[in-house]
């Protein structure tokens, strides 16, 4: 049985450890943002290009789609152009994740970069939302449809997309980047479809193919939405982020040295890019405290836990927090 200690004050033989435990405290601020720094430079210029290059084909496609009277392209421009705000959000969102910490938000405002993850999967329900409508339209009220140019401006949509997919691809250290990512990369595909729609309606006259590639891309962006709206709802909610396993942790910190028991063990997103923990930790001589703690908070960094709040105990205190006491 352990216990919260006021002031962390745990008499050891002779020995007192408070001055051990604040020291073991100050550990937690020195790590903030060394992962994403240079990343952060190199990301913003990613999405100012990606930003830049979808909105130029946006306007191409969605004349195209005018022109040619195509519902396969105008979806898919109304698509792209949610996109482009997609972009522009996930820009924000990394700017937001950078701020620092001010008297009120001690956090600065990282965790907006969560709320704009579900924002933009809201945004991208939406669009596919508009898009069912649209095609279901096109099959009681069929266009004509100028085969050649749909299969040209999709064919540039392809490379368009595809460019704008690799540039993120490896660089998806959170979910904003994987969001775009996943978006690019559906597009690409979608692209394809409207392609086999173009060729399909030049040689068979077939138009019925375009609401139906319609409603295709609308399931393609319905599939690789939906996960990143579960995820962004989960984070928002502070569950555990999905790339860290909670069990995994608490058996990391138990083969640190000195270590005999992990529990009050409190996992969760202050951003989209970093996760914070906060724990109880009961050990066998305090007088290691202060190496116990720093060993800790680097096995920590190991698994992407940069901001860790570490209480230490002992095996002869008597806990008082039922809480953390479930179980035992």
């Amino acid at each position: 049985m352990h216990h919260f200690h006021n002031q962390n004050d745990i008499e050891c033989g002779q020995h007192s450890c408070k001055e051990h435990s604040h020291n073991g405290e100050g550990h937690h601020h020195h790590h903030h943002h060394h992962d994403h720094h240079v990343d952060a430079k190199d990301m913003g210029t990613v999405y100012v290009v990606a930003v830049v290059l979808n909105l130029l084909f946006v306007v191409i496609e969605a004349v195209a789609g005018f022109v040619g009277h195509s519902m396969g392209l105008l979806s898919d421009a109304g698509h792209n152009m949610s996109d482009v705000f997609c972009l522009l959000l996930a820009m924000v969102a990394l700017r937001l994740s950078q701020t620092k910490a001010t008297k009120r938000f001690t956090y600065g405002y990282r965790k907006s970069s969560v709320l704009i993850s579900l924002l933009n999967a809201i945004i991208l329900l939406v669009a596919v939302g508009g898009i069912v409508v649209e095609s279901i339209r096109k099959f009681y009220h069929p266009a004509e449809v100028n085969g050649i140019l749909v299969t040209w401006t999709a064919a540039v949509a392809i490379v368009v997309n595809g460019f704008t997919a690799w540039m993120l691809h490896g660089r998806q250290h959170d979910i904003n980047a994987r969001g775009a990512f996943l978006h690019m990369l559906a597009d690409t595909l979608v692209s394809a479809g409207v392609v086999v729609s173009g060729i399909v309606i030049t040689h068979t006259g077939w138009t019925v193919i375009d609401p139906i590639i319609g409603l295709v891309i609308a399931g393609v962006i319905l599939v690789s939405t939906w996960e990143l709206l579960a995820e962004s709802l989960r984070m928002s909610v502070d569950a555990v982020p999905e790339d860290v396993d909670p069990d995994g942790v608490v058996e990391e910190m138990m083969k640190s040295e000195g270590v005999v028991e992990v529990h009050h063990v409190h996992i969760w997103p202050i951003s989209t890019t970093e996760t914070a923990l906060t724990a109880h930790v009961v050990i066998e001589d305090c007088r290691k405290m202060d190496e116990c703690c720093r060993l800790l908070k680097e096995r920590l960094e190991g698994m992407g836990i940069s901001h860790s709040t570490i209480e230490m105990e002992t095996e002869n205190s008597t806990c008082n927090s039922r809480e953390c006491c479930k179980g035992e």
